[in-house]
């Protein structure tokens, strides 16, 4: 390479390095530059966009105010036409909206509504459905009672038959004449009244079990004779309670007619074997030691039955009993089998409280009385009721003329 070429190459790398200086020292400058237009830039948008705003937000309040309005504008047509709906049929209801089609969002609501009010009918019909099923099977429920009372009725009407058919029978049986008894001859047929002696009157009370009924008879104030019904389970000491008594009786169980409810245990029957009778009898000899007299509890088919009264009078006479006859029946024959085996005949004048009214108690007690001033002697049985033993205690005064007595102190015994 020669001097020129050399010094050329020189100047030209000196020139190159001198213009690469030149251009770095220029790169911050436009970088700088690049930083103050975007910030300018910048900052004009930002003033265009807050000179905006205030005309955007006025254009939006505008435009909300004329939605509400629409709004409620839409609302009242739809309360009127809601209001107006029930009165509609459907036909009617769609030609309305018909007339408004070119509101499509009116209709749109409209047809919305339309479909809340028939979902809600049909839930109203669901519940009016179910509501009819509730009133149907209540329906049923009272049928099934009516049907259940019907029967009862039914079922009562033949009872009702039943009873109408055994008090006929009773009432037959009370129509029969007394049995004619005439030609049998007893002490009590042959005993003449001294008028001269005061008559006597046997007040007796049957049905007595408890201790109650016993104390109650006792305050009564006068002479009254009780009958005690054999020991069970409903009056276990029936015979206990006899045992300090200067007098008692035994209330004897025998069949009556199928009228009678409520039977005893025990009970005598007209098919009852003779073994069966006298063990009877023996159990109450065993349960009153004391006691000599016996009448019949009830007893007006047994007492009309020759052969049992027959088997009765047996066993009696054997365990010392003498009978009174209640006289439950007209057809008795307890005077015939009294002569038969020499045992007294004693029966009872009049029952007193076959009514249980005051009036009348008091009226049979008087003709009970009446009865002892003609012939001498009369016995009066009733019962262990309140009002019974009320008119005794209360009648004192009527015993005046005559004098109550024990059953064993009758004067033709």
């Amino acid at each position: 390479m020669n001097e020129t070429t050399y010094m050329n190459h020189k100047k030209n790398k000196s020139k190159n390095k001198s213009k690469k200086n030149i251009q770095k020292n220029k790169l911050p400058q436009y970088f700088l530059s690049i930083l103050i237009i975007t910030i300018i830039a910048s900052a004009l948008s930002y003033y265009l966009m807050k000179k905006e705003t205030p005309s955007k937000e006025t254009s939006s309040a505008v435009k909300t105010d004329n939605i509400l309005e629409n709004k409620k504008e839409i609302l009242k047509t739809q309360t009127d036409e809601i209001k107006t709906f029930e009165e509609k049929t459907p036909e009617e209801y769609f030609d309305e909206l018909n007339k408004t089609q070119d509101k499509h969002e009116k209709f749109e609501e409209y047809t919305k509504e339309f479909e809340n009010i028939i979902i809600e009918k049909d839930e109203a019909a669901d519940l009016i459905n179910k509501e009819n099923e509730k009133v149907l099977k209540k329906i049923e429920e009272i049928k099934e009672d009516k049907k259940k009372l019907e029967t009862i009725i039914k079922d009562n009407k033949e009872k009702k038959e039943e009873v109408k058919e055994e008090i006929k029978e009773i009432k037959e049986i009370k129509k029969v004449a007394p049995v004619d008894d005439k030609n049998i001859v007893t002490k009590k047929d042959t005993f003449k009244y001294d008028k001269n002696s005061k008559p006597k009157i046997v007040i007796l009370i049957d049905d007595v079990s408890t201790k109650a009924q016993k104390d109650k008879i006792l305050s009564i104030g006068y002479t009254v004779n009780m009958a005690f019904l054999p020991p069970t389970k409903m009056h276990k000491d029936s015979a206990k309670i006899a045992q300090d008594l200067p007098f008692h009786m035994i209330h004897f169980p025998m069949q009556a007619s199928s009228a009678f409810k409520g039977e005893e245990i025990d009970t005598l029957k007209i098919t009852d074997s003779y073994e069966t009778i006298e063990n009877r009898v023996k159990q109450l000899r065993a349960w009153y030691p004391n006691a000599i007299y016996t009448n019949n509890h009830t007893g007006s088919v047994f007492t009309e039955n020759e052969e049992a009264v027959d088997k009765l009078f047996k066993a009696l006479k054997k365990y010392n009993f003498i009978f009174v006859d209640s006289r439950t029946s007209a057809k008795s024959v307890i005077k015939k089998y009294a002569a038969k085996y020499n045992m007294p005949y004693i029966v009872r004048n009049t029952f007193i409280d076959n009514d249980r009214d005051y009036k009348s108690i008091q009226s049979q007690l008087k003709k009970a009385i009446d009865i002892a001033k003609k012939q001498g002697y009369a016995i009066a049985i009733g019962h262990p009721h309140n009002i019974t033993l009320q008119v005794l205690k209360e009648s004192k005064h009527l015993f005046k003329d005559v004098d109550a007595i024990y059953m064993n102190k009758l004067p033709y015994l």
